[in-house]
């Protein structure tokens, strides 16, 4: 297995700089300091992405660039207020059954549950602060209950011009911190001064009387469908409903269902339940040695039973077999 599954080239300054480049999305979505996430592959083909992350105790900043359409699913940091700011959206995304483009922010508290359908290509600068920090800083806004009636959207839409200043500010910010954390003696202190800056910019943006504070977008019923059946496939991992299954525990015609589908995650249900089901065995494989789970037992846990099936299904989606598939090693097998 080549060495640059998960290449690193961390640098450990005082504003906890760490910028990892990876060829497999399961370590890339562990590797996000502080969410507990799954991110699941759905195109096939060679995964490359990057993560950058500055972080202090406070505040945490990284930036995902990752060349796959992926669907993310997990839990927002406890504790925190979390925001995402696209800044290269090559198609549509979809946020808690919310459709979302490049004059979206998005919005989780801690402790949310999520669910993003992203789409290939797709660069992502998100940005979290402590709680009690931010909501300090609301406090001194003078629209403290315009704010946070505002928040509890997962996708605010903001003025497409004043988006792109901010994206360009807050990106500037970032790549100043990244630049300045190689320096032999980085400044004192400038880890708090890009948690306040970034603070300052986002409460401007969202307290812009241009920004419309009392919009409501629902989730939409296509993005509804396309959440049930995920959740119906991770929560009975051996037992895969089929499409006909889904149209009956849902009651939509199997044209809706494929039509959700196609507009959610440009797929089949068939391809997406598979894809789904392939990358829970894949996070099986890489969690457990050879000698404590064989990759037919794996598959099986997954409802792969036809195992040369299994074996083509996998290598298509993740370009490598089921037996080349990283393991986990543990000092005693060295």
């Amino acid at each position: 297995m080549p060495a640059s599954r998960g290449e690193s080239d961390s640098k450990r300054t005082a504003l906890s700089l760490r910028i990892d480049h990876f060829e497999d999305i399961h370590l890339h979505a562990s590797s996000v300091r502080e969410w507990r996430q799954t991110y699941s592959q759905l195109t096939a083909g060679p995964l490359s992405s990057s993560l950058s992350q500055i972080r202090n105790p406070r505040f945490h900043a990284f930036r995902e660039r990752i060349n796959q359409r992926v669907v993310q699913h997990g839990e927002a940091p406890r504790g925190r207020v979390c925001f995402a700011v696209p800044l290269f959206m090559p198609g549509t995304v979809r946020m808690q059954g919310r459709d979302a483009d490049d004059a979206s922010l998005f919005v989780l508290r801690g402790g949310d549950e999520f669910m993003c359908h992203m789409p290939m290509g797709m660069d992502m600068l998100a940005i979290t602060f402590d709680g009690s920090l931010f909501e300090s800083a609301v406090s001194s806004t003078g629209c403290v209950d315009e704010i946070n009636t505002l928040l509890k959207q997962p996708v605010v839409r903001v003025p497409a011009e004043r988006l792109a200043a901010s994206r360009r500010r807050l990106m500037a910010m970032f790549s100043e911190a990244e630049a300045q954390s190689t320096l032999p003696a980085p400044p004192e202190g400038v880890e708090l001064q890009l948690e306040q800056a970034m603070l300052d910019e986002l409460l401007g943006l969202i307290a812009d009387p241009a920004c419309d504070r009392g919009q409501q977008h629902g989730s939409s019923v296509r993005s509804f469908i396309v959440e049930k059946c995920h959740r119906m496939t991770i929560s009975d991992t051996v037992n895969a409903p089929s499409v006909v299954e889904l149209c009956e525990r849902l009651r939509v015609s199997r044209r809706t269902v494929q039509n959700s589908f196609r507009s959610v995650a440009e797929t089949t249900p068939v391809n997406y339940i598979r894809s789904i089901r392939l990358n829970g065995v894949r996070r099986e494989l890489m969690s457990t040695r050879a000698c404590e789970l064989s990759i037919g037992d794996a598959a099986a846990r997954w409802g792969f039973f036809h195992l040369s099936h299994f074996a083509a299904d996998y290598h298509e989606l993740f370009g490598e077999l089921p037996s080349q598939t990283m393991r986990t090693v543990r000092s005693a097998d060295r």
